[in-house]
């Protein structure tokens, strides 16, 4: 329940809505609680079996791409009913409805103590979580008529876009992000001058400490250099 529903769990947290309100629709549980049966205890593992073919995986993953796009805009919807054009928060519930199931189940994972650092979705986003952000951004400048576009076409090209990006990425079995190399882009303008310029300051501060060195070590030579010629001198007396 939490996998399934823990993206409206924890946007009527965020809301201050009761988190089992989902309890009320019979029809959602009673559909995720028939797929974990069939999947777990079914004879033969037959539907696991099946789930494990490539075609079926796509048609799933497509499945759940749509799910993800009706998500995020029943969130925005939702959170605008409560904040007229709160953007901000129609954006957090919107990502909250979208991939906050990850959240949950990493919180469910802390109480009982399997919870790992590296998993977690605040440190290292996962793709879902990412591109989740950007369609809570993007449709709720569509709701506030920042993005003069029809919501039908907005939804239908989103929709497009994590379909195809999902198959693809299932099929060339590769787990690069899309956003790779826009989120580059965006790290070396917004960042990127300032490790420069530390880059910069660490290699003067080198030179400059290599200039030092050089000039005590000569030093040191002559100093030594002298007291040689003086004890020579000495002798010589």
């Amino acid at each position: 329940m939490l996998h399934c529903f823990g993206g409206g769990i924890l946007s009527c947290v965020l809301l201050s809505e009761p988190p089992l309100k989902f309890l009320a629709n019979n029809t959602n549980v009673l559909l995720a609680s028939s797929i974990w049966y069939i999947i777990f205890f079914c004879p033969y593992d037959l539907v696991s079996q099946g789930y494990s073919l490539l075609p079926v995986q796509l048609l799933a993953a497509g499945m759940k791409e749509v799910t993800r796009t009706w998500k995020i805009v029943g969130g925005v919807t939702h959170a605008n009913s409560y904040y007229k054009n709160g953007w901000i928060v129609m954006i957090a519930i919107g990502w909250a409805r979208g991939a906050g199931g990850s959240i949950i189940t990493n919180f469910e994972q802390l109480v009982r103590g399997g919870w790992r650092p590296q998993a977690d979705e605040w440190p290292k986003m996962s793709y879902p979580a990412k591109v989740t952000l950007l369609g809570s951004i993007i449709f709720t400048f569509q709701h506030t008529e920042h993005l003069a576009i029809p919501k039908h076409n907005l939804v239908f090209l989103y929709t497009m876009f994590l379909v195809g990006t999902k198959i693809i990425m299932m099929i060339t079995e590769t787990a690069t992000v899309p956003f790779a190399p826009l989120e580059d882009a965006l790290r070396w303008i917004l960042f990127g001058w300032q490790q420069q310029f530390s880059s910069y300051e660490k290699k003067s501060e080198i030179k400059s400490s290599s200039r030092g060195s050089g000039s005590l070590t000569s030093k040191s030579i002559a100093g030594t250099s002298d007291k040689v010629k003086k004890k020579h001198t000495k002798k010589t007396d």
